[in-house]
């Protein structure tokens, strides 16, 4: 349809907006102006101020976060040192430990090694003990033995200087030495 209207016709429907008029584009600044003018005195600073307080709050948000992240780094360096001190501590706690354990082990073989030999000494006493009153009671067995059969042999009974010489010369005849070496 547009190619039938006249050219004419066309620039008027445009409303002469593209034209310039100076009179409408010199009302046009000095509104202009003016807004700008409200805008800045009385929008422009309080947003500026509001924007400006934001960024500061902002960076100090960042600065505390990174304090807090410097804070917290150092408190971990300082966990990790107590850490690390704790476990030389166990380490040494534990050395100890082993070295009073060690040490009373060995005291505990000393004293079971003392009281194994003190028991097999006496030990031996007894036996010697007994060995020497079975010897003894072997001599007096065998001098009764001898004073008895010499009574029967010769039909007299003796007196005591006669037994006391048959009892050693029987005695003597006799070899106590094997008893009397296990002894030793």
């Amino acid at each position: 349809m547009l190619a039938f209207l006249p050219l004419a016709a066309t620039e008027e429907s445009s409303g002469g907006l593209i034209d310039v008029v100076p009179g409408l584009m010199i009302w046009t600044l000095i509104c202009f102006a003016i807004t700008f003018y409200v805008l800045k005195r009385f929008a422009f600073g309080p947003i500026q101020r509001t924007i400006d307080e934001r960024r500061d709050r902002i960076r100090k948000a960042v600065e505390e976060a990174d304090n807090a992240r410097a804070e917290a780094r150092e408190l971990l360096e300082q966990h990790r040192a107590l850490i690390g001190e704790a476990k030389g501590e166990a380490a040494d706690i534990l050395a100890d430990a082993r070295k009073v354990a060690d040490a009373q082990i060995e005291r505990v073989k000393q004293e079971a090694d003392e009281e194994r030999a003190r028991r097999l000494e006496e030990t031996k006493r007894q036996i010697d003990a007994e060995t020497k009153r079975s010897l003894d009671a072997i001599r007096s067995e065998v001098a009764d033995l001898t004073l008895a059969a010499t009574a029967r042999v010769t039909g007299k009974v003796l007196d005591a200087e006669d037994q006391r010489r048959l009892i050693d010369e029987a005695l003597s005849e006799l070899d106590f030495s094997a008893l009397e070496g296990d002894q030793a």
